[in-house]
């Protein structure tokens, strides 16, 4: 995994981001030597307690489970070493700022998307006190997903806006983190890296969403170092979300807790105007299609697609009626979008062709090498040249994509079968 990702240029982190018991310790130290050995660039931690080891010279990041919230927070971590340090996603924009201003040698990562903690980072101890599950060795029972009442001081139940009681809502399950909008103003404040939550997340998710923050950063800061061809247009809706918050990037907000549901809500299509049994009629948005299998929510309700008749709806369950009237209507899973993602990414390459003493040279990229070979002009001097360019392009299912290709040489006549061998030995 390693190889493969270094033969495009991307990093690879190790996540070592838990809290060790004594006997743990050995293991830990040992396996950061392992992952070391094999070439990884960095490991994520929050127990400080490592650094007490004999830890190999790798690069070290301090998790978000270290609640890494104030200047001077940060500015320990660097004194210990730390190159790079995971922000708390509870902090704001000037307190990012402010943190950079104060800390500038050390990069900062900030999350920008996924699913949110209801309490501090690296500081949630609900799971631990009513489970014996401890969130800081990710064991969390994610209580705050859970249905609860609102009771006051007198043990009363609590009315919402509407006057109905507040029994069995979701109100600790936060909705998603999404900052795709505020890229420029993190990057001004001093993010140097974007980081997306994607625990227990699938592979459809990221390749969307990925795609999707991607899509967004090349249009701040245009990139020559990839091609990346996407056969879906990314939205982060299409995938699993809670509904969207900034977070506290501006301040505190209203209703950044999802009381319905803490599953996945999807995109609102439009609404419910009534329900039969299994048959629901609807008020679509427009260019909104729906397929069988798609998934849709109601409320906490779900259920998925048998079939669609103009504006009739027929579901895999029967739906009691009247309090689902007027109701907002989300399909949270979309089977042909789902068919069509697919990213391919390419690394740019110049591909240059040139004599020597004994023969050529053929450099891809940073990859260089020199081949015996007696020169033999061509007799067709155009369709030789062609030729060459044509098969040294011929770069397949490898990494790279020819950006241009050079041809330094008189022309000479090579065979198809030659050019192929040393572009596929210059490659490797």
């Amino acid at each position: 995994m390693v190889r493969y990702a270094h033969s495009y240029g991307v990093q690879v982190l190790v996540t070592l981001n838990t809290l060790l018991h004594e006997d743990e310790y050995a293991h830990a130290v040992a396996l950061a030597h392992a992952v070391y050995k094999i070439g990884v660039d960095a490991l994520i931690i929050q127990d400080l307690h490592l650094l007490d080891f004999d830890l190999p010279p790798i690069r070290l990041h301090a998790s978000t489970q270290c609640d890494n919230r104030t200047p001077e927070q940060v500015k320990r971590l660097k004194e210990l070493g730390f190159k790079r340090v995971v922000l708390a996603r509870e902090l704001g924009i000037d307190e990012i700022r402010a943190i950079h201003e104060a800390v500038p040698d050390i990069e900062l990562e900030a999350f920008v998307h996924g699913a949110l903690c209801v309490s501090y980072s690296g500081r949630c101890y609900i799971s631990e006190v009513l489970a014996g599950r401890s969130a800081n060795r990710g064991a969390c029972a994610q209580f705050c997903r859970m249905a609860y009442d609102l009771l006051d001081s007198s043990m009363n139940e609590v009315l919402d806006e509407q006057g109905e009681p507040i029994h069995q809502r979701h109100l600790l399950s936060l909705q998603d983190m999404d900052r795709s909008a505020y890229l420029s103003e993190l990057i001004d404040a001093g993010v140097t890296t974007f980081k997306i939550e994607g625990r227990l997340k699938d592979a459809d998710y990221v390749t969307n969403v990925v795609a999707y923050y991607r899509q967004k950063i090349d249009t701040i800061i245009p990139s020559s170092h990839h091609s990346i061809i996407h056969s879906f247009t990314p939205d982060p809706q299409k995938t699993f979300h809670r509904g969207a918050t900034d977070y506290f990037l501006h301040g505190r907000t209203p209703h950044m807790a999802n009381w319905d549901t803490p599953k996945s809500t999807g995109e609102y299509i439009g609404e419910v105007i009534e329900v039969r049994g299994n048959t629901l009629r609807v008020r679509l948005q427009e260019r909104v299609i729906l397929h069988n299998g798609d998934g849709l929510t109601m409320g906490n309700e779900g259920f998925s697609v048998n079939g669609v008749e103009g504006s009739l709806i027929r579901v895999n369950k029967p739906l009691s009626g009247s309090r689902y009237t007027g109701i907002p209507l989300y399909r949270n899973l979309d089977t042909e979008f789902i068919k069509s993602l697919h990213s391919e990414r390419r690394i740019p390459v110049d591909i240059v062709l040139s004599e020597t003493e004994n023969g050529f040279c053929l450099r891809i990229g940073d990859k260089e090498r020199m081949f015996d070979y007696v020169k033999e002009p061509a007799k067709n001097e155009a369709k030789a040249l062609d030729t060459i360019r044509t098969q040294l392009a011929k770069l397949g299912d490898t990494p790279y994509i020819a950006r241009e290709v050079r041809i330094e040489t008189k022309p000479y006549f090579i065979p198809i079968s030659v050019l192929n061998e040393w572009r596929r030995t210059t490659i490797l």
